[in-house]
């Protein structure tokens, strides 16, 4: 019994000391080497999930909107008003008096080809037959006109012939006597504006497309309000989409108001709203823009007839412009017998004397009308619209 005893006790001993060599050997596996820095690992935010910014659970009763509070207007609401649209900044146009003298030079430089031309050829020591051919086609170059050239040759023949000697100074006084004359210098040049017995004077512009009649008209405007007088507007050009905004344009810039109807409008009712208009407002001037219709189309003429027809139901015209432009030359002759048929030119606007050496238009159409040219415009800018004084344009046209 004592030998089975003393057995187990030896195999238990043996077990644990077997035991004991194992989990030693465990533990003497090394181990690993403990990192030089902690790194600092922060855990990423959770990631919200679907529903989870909703304040009340899905399943809650949704009211109607009869259910809904409205406000009674008890309390007041703010409305947000958008702010006011800035008014236009006025222009103060350029004085008038003298406009011409200031662009003497603009007009010099188109215009020298006529004056020095005939200077040069007056100057020969032997004027025969054939340098008087020459100063007749350099009339007729310019636009003068057969009967005017022929007026103005044998004018020079007769002085020249009488003077004998010529000196430089003498020929240019001489041309420049003769010019004034063809041109004229007795003629009431001033745009009626102010009549004696009413207020306010109306004048009418007319011509046809691309003359520069809506920006003469505009131009005009300034002329008017730099001579110290109130305006207002007429855009009767209802046939041109941009014709009432251009002529707009030009009122605001100096403070004219314009008066303009739907596009495709009765001009004629357009132009009796404008006269209208000016009368309540008490202004000194009505400009009626028509519209720049074909000299060659009856209907659209007859219908300016029309326009002058209603507005003389207010008031008659005080002035009936043609603006022609200078660059046309003889053409613009044709043009101005046809609206002369149809309404009483009473003067006559040349655009773009500036851009021509024609000038002689001037002298040819005042003689194909039997009226005075009362503007000329030399340029694009917006006082570039001058009165016609006949002695700047003559001492332009032969210089100093």
């Amino acid at each position: 019994m004592e030998t089975v005893i003393l057995a187990v006790v030896i195999a238990v001993v043996v077990l644990g000391a077997l035991g004991g060599l194992v989990v030693g050997s465990r533990r003497k596996k090394p181990l690993p080497p403990p990192p030089t820095s902690v790194p600092d690992i922060t855990a990423p935010p959770a990631e919200p999930h679907i529903g989870d910014e909703a304040e009340t659970p899905r399943d809650e009763a949704r009211r109607t909107i009869e259910e809904v509070d409205l406000p009674d207007g008890s309390a007041p609401v703010a409305v947000e008003e958008p702010p006011a649209p800035e008014a236009p900044v006025l222009e103060v146009p350029e004085p008038t008096a003298g406009r011409l003298v200031r662009l003497r030079a603009r007009l010099s430089r188109s215009q020298n080809a006529l004056g020095q031309g005939l200077l040069t050829l007056l100057s020969r020591e032997h004027l025969d037959e054939d340098t008087w051919e020459e100063i007749e086609e350099t009339l007729l170059t310019a636009d003068v006109g057969v009967a005017p050239t022929q007026e103005l040759v044998d004018a020079l023949r007769e002085r020249v012939k009488v003077l004998g000697t010529r000196t430089p100074q003498e020929l240019r006084a001489l041309l420049r006597e003769e010019l004034l004359k063809l041109v004229g210098t007795d003629v009431d040049r001033t745009v009626k504006t102010e009549p004696e017995d009413r207020k306010p004077g109306i004048v009418m512009v007319v011509g046809v497309n691309g003359t520069g009649k809506t920006t003469t008209t505009g131009k005009l405007a300034r002329v008017l309000v730099a001579d110290g007088r109130t305006v207002v507007l007429g855009a009767a050009d209802t046939f041109r989409a941009a014709a009432a905004d251009q002529l707009q344009t030009w009122g605001e810039r100096v403070g004219a108001h314009t008066v303009r109807g739907p596009e495709a409008g009765d001009p004629a009712s357009v132009a009796f709203d404008a006269v209208k208009e000016g009368k309540e407002m008490g202004v000194d001037v009505v400009l009626i823009d028509t519209a720049g219709r074909l000299h060659t189309k009856t209907g659209l003429m007859d219908e300016l007839g029309k326009v002058k027809r209603v507005v003389e139901k207010h008031a008659p015209l005080d002035e009936v412009l043609l603006v022609l432009d200078a660059t046309t030359g003889q053409n613009g002759l044709v043009q101005a017998r046809v609206f002369a048929e149809v309404v009483d030119i009473t003067g006559i606007v040349l655009t773009k004397l500036d851009g021509t050496a024609k000038g002689g238009i001037v002298v040819a159409v005042q003689r194909e009308l039997g009226v005075p040219v009362k503007l000329i415009g030399l340029g694009e800018g917006a006082d570039d619209l001058a009165p016609f004084e006949p002695e700047a344009f003559v001492d332009a046209l032969i210089g100093d």
